[in-house]
């Protein structure tokens, strides 16, 4: 009877603290991986969960039962990639070694989520859960308040609010009552808590430093960034006057479409002053310039006109503002008398131009775009496989493995430099030893093309002497080309 007893870490802080790769198998792995774990987090918990599977393994060997230790871990990217990966190695252990039972060793409740796993593939004797005892003492209360001190953020992200709230309770209680006092208090700590949560300092940090790298390489868009937030702030006020001028609105609809009536044309101008400003810089870099950065201001005007449009459609049912006239024009013999446009006509005008607008920001954006944002993340993403695959390709620092070749012998690949003898020939890299029966070859070894290493003199002395041996002993070669010939 075989016993698989078996470590889960759904979290994965085995490969996290030491690099190692699950599963992990066979007593002294598991045990040298407790001094691995122990060495690089000495107050994980992981380190007893590890102790007791081997206690529980050394006590079903005491019992004459056969038992595989084994540590099983997930992955860190979300739960259900972790469960996937567990549920991926108990069956390549169940495979390898085909246990009868199992018995599973956790120290968490989120490692205890993992047994229904491992009950669907092998049948679960026994669930052990460690708990670690700790002291509940002065000491031991003492050194965890020390450690909590010790540590800055910590300190600055509790310890300063609550002083802080601590001396300006007293003063506004005093000042204005407790009630407002206390609503004042809460107010501030919601606004930190919110701050905290959406990583506001991050965001701002991140700002400061996209302004600060503009600044210093002279990008066009800091220009009209300001320009744009000058003319978002034109836009809010005249929006606000808009409002302000209405008289006695009786609902919440009438003055929020009158400040977009109002407030559209300069929030949209300011769009566009920043996106040109973006699209200037791209034209500028010599990279391509993107197909969204062409196609931004032809959608910011196409929404800006649609906006306009329906805003003008409710002020214009409840009579806040008049029909839209066109006046009359006359251009030599052609006279166009003037018109006014009815209600539902002004929106179809509206909406039928900014449909042409983004059709016309769609086609130029085609056609003068270098190349496309899916084509960008397509290339990067290739680039980060390939990336990939040579860093799995990676070894620890020795020698490539000898492989067979084509002729059936073993080629040997030296760790030699690459340089300008790799343009030379192969022979003076690679060593082929045929392996046809077992035996050594007895022929000797050749080097390729060695003679030309010679020096200049040796070269240049070498048609010298064969010329004189040529003239001087031309019989001797007749007599042994004749030997050569029988």
């Amino acid at each position: 009877m075989t016993t698989l007893v078996v470590c889960l870490d759904r979290t994965d802080d085995v490969g996290r603290k030491t690099g190692l790769r699950s599963p992990i198998v066979g007593w002294e792995a598991v045990r040298a991986l407790v001094t691995d774990i122990g060495l690089a987090d000495p107050e994980d918990s992981g380190v007893n969960s590890l102790l007791e599977t081997l206690r529980v393994a050394q006590d079903l060997r005491d019992e004459n039962e056969d038992t595989v230790v084994a540590v099983v871990s997930g992955d860190r990217e979300s739960m259900v990639s972790a469960d996937r990966a567990v549920a991926r190695q108990l069956d390549e252990l169940i495979a390898e070694h085909d246990p009868d039972s199992a018995v599973v060793v956790i120290d968490s409740a989120e490692d205890e989520r993992l047994v229904p796993i491992v009950e669907s593939r092998v049948q679960v004797d026994s669930v052990d859960r460690v708990v670690v005892r700790q002291a509940r003492d002065i000491e031991s209360t003492y050194y965890l308040l020390k450690q909590f001190l010790a540590d800055e953020e910590l300190r600055q992200t509790i310890l300063v609010p609550l002083g802080l709230t601590l001396l300006v309770f007293p003063m506004l209680a005093t000042v204005v009552g407790p009630a407002e006092g206390a609503a004042a208090i809460t107010t501030v700590i919601g606004l930190f808590l919110l701050y905290k949560g959406f990583n506001v300092d991050e965001i701002v940090t991140g700002v400061a430093h996209q302004a600060r790298e503009a600044l210093y390489s002279g990008q066009v868009s800091v220009v009209t960034y300001v320009v744009a937030a000058g003319l978002t702030l034109v836009g809010l006020f005249a929006g606000a006057l808009g409002v302000s001028s209405l008289e006695d609105p009786q609902s919440v609809l009438v003055p929020t479409m009158q400040f977009l009536f109002d407030s559209v044309p300069w929030l949209a101008m300011a769009g566009i002053t920043a996106s040109a400003g973006r699209l200037l810089d791209e034209v500028i870099s010599e990279e391509p310039v993107r197909r969204s950065y062409l196609n931004l201001p032809f959608i910011l005007l196409a929404v800006a006109l649609v906006l306009r449009g329906f805003s003008a459609y409710f002020l214009e049912q409840q009579a806040v503002i008049g029909s839209l006239e066109v006046p009359s024009a006359a251009y030599g013999p052609l006279a166009i008398e003037g018109f006014a446009l009815a209600v539902e006509e002004r929106l179809v005008l509206y909406v039928a131009t900014a449909i042409a607008v983004s059709l016309v920001g769609a086609r130029v954006a085609s056609s003068l775009s270098g190349t496309d944002d899916l084509e960008l993340s397509e290339e990067s993403g290739s680039n980060a496989e390939a990336e990939a695959d040579v860093e799995s390709g990676l070894t620890d620092g020795g020698p490539e493995p000898a492989g067979p070749n084509a002729d059936g012998g073993v080629e040997t690949v030296r760790g030699g430099s690459s340089g300008a003898g790799a343009g030379s020939g192969a022979g003076a890299d690679t060593e082929t030893e045929p392996e046809a029966d077992g035996r050594p070859d007895p022929r000797p070894e050749t080097e390729t093309e060695t003679e030309p290493s010679r020096s200049d003199s040796n070269a240049d002395a070498e048609p010298d002497s064969s010329a004189q041996g040529d003239e001087t002993d031309p019989e001797g070669e007749r007599e042994s080309e004749g030997d050569d010939s029988r």
